[in-house]
């Protein structure tokens, strides 16, 4: 429960006399003039001719927040309690992987802002650094893993038991990467951060991923995440036997089909998170926005439903949320944030989108997460 002193912020920034990019566009070209084309276009582009990267972003304007008034909301309490664990509020950093094309200090600048603000950390299995290196410069706050399955399936199970040795609360399964997606920007760029290396730092560490190369070389290394990274034969009988590997709920992220979302509580998954993982795998899919209420309907509350792609301000975390969202996840703000300015820009980030956050809530005339769900939003 905190009071609702949410023009502090606002105010404060008002004051600073010190310039720093605010919304998303004005991070996008911060970020621009601070990276590589490689690196940024990396970031920036999306698969095909990016409809479906568009289409995340405009499909929220088709959804309009119908507010209460004279509803006292001096205070509000945006707590939320998923697969057992209490979070301040329901806004989590997505898996976004080799960081440290964005800046120096990668994935360990990011989940130090994430930590200073509550924002539970979803690791990405391609992350510049390690499992082990993340918890030890982040002790005591909440992480989850992102897995990437692996052609070799015993490194999957491996780096799954090292996220639960190292106090991850939730393994991520991510299932529509099972080859990468069509992307022309890294094309026309000649750049993958994979074959660059940046994407190594859980492989190089897993014993298990080194005991298969013939020789362990670099060259070795980012040859072999390149041939695990392509799996297509991953089916739902792989994640039973993940189950077998690590006692952690497992979540599978990437779910846009109603009859997915049956199949998931039918094998007995622990959540989902609605994602076309930012548009950039699978060109002319729906937006993430529009599959929502569809994947909530088929779920019933019988699961957690959290968010993912598209995402670019409070305003349309709080439309996600009243459609049913047990949480929202936040991905290329932060990156631009982390190129604009490192872990001073990831935290001032998180820390406008939160305040947004909190004051689109209040100012819908909502007080709790319950009365969230409950808001009218409504469509066209």
């Amino acid at each position: 429960m905190s009071n609702a002193k949410n023009n502090d912020l606002l105010l404060g920034n008002i004051d600073n006399h010190t310039k720093y990019p605010i919304d998303f566009k004005e991070l996008e070209q911060e970020a621009r003039e601070a990276l590589e084309p490689g690196p940024f276009g990396y970031i920036r582009s999306s698969a095909g001719g990016e409809e479906t990267y568009n289409k995340n972003i405009s499909s929220f304007s088709k959804y309009s927040i119908v507010p209460r008034f004279l509803t006292d909301v001096s205070s509000l309490n945006t707590e939320v309690t998923i697969l057992g664990h209490t979070y301040p509020h329901p806004l989590f950093i997505a898996p976004v992987g080799v960081n440290k094309i964005a800046h120096e200090d990668g994935e360990i600048a990011v989940a130090k802002a994430a930590a200073k603000f509550n924002f539970p950390y979803i690791q990405s299995t391609v992350s510049s650094y390690s499992i082990e290196e993340i918890a030890a410069a982040t002790p005591g706050s909440s992480k989850w893993f992102q897995l990437y399955w692996s052609s070799n399936k015993e490194i999957a199970f491996s780096m799954a038991r090292r996220a639960e040795a190292a106090g991850y609360e939730a393994i991520v399964l991510t299932v529509d990467t099972v080859m990468l997606g069509w992307r022309e920007e890294d094309i026309r760029n000649q750049f993958s951060p994979l074959k660059r290396g940046y994407g190594q730092g859980n492989y190089a560490t897993d014993s298990v991923f080194m005991a298969d190369l013939t020789e362990q070389s670099q060259e070795a290394i980012v040859d072999s995440i390149l041939e695990n990274i392509y799996h297509p034969t991953l089916n739902w009988n792989d994640i039973t036997e993940l189950r077998n590997h690590t006692s952690l709920p497992i979540l599978i992220k990437g779910i846009l089909h109603p009859d997915d979302a049956k199949l998931a509580i039918e094998k007995g998954i622990d959540g989902i998170i609605v994602s076309n993982h930012g548009g950039r795998q699978l060109d002319g899919v729906i937006a993430s926005i529009d599959a929502l209420s569809g994947i909530v309907e088929a779920v019933n509350g019988s699961i957690p439903v959290l968010f993912d792609s598209g995402v670019r301000r409070g305003s349309d975390a709080v439309k996600a949320l009243a459609l049913g969202a047990t949480a929202v996840c936040i991905g290329r703000p932060f990156v631009w944030g982390l190129a604009a300015g490192g872990q001073k820009g990831v935290e001032r980030v998180l820390e406008n989108f939160l305040q947004e956050t909190k004051v689109s809530i209040s100012l819908a005339g909502v007080r709790n997460m319950e009365e969230l769900r409950n808001m009218l939003v409504i469509k066209g």
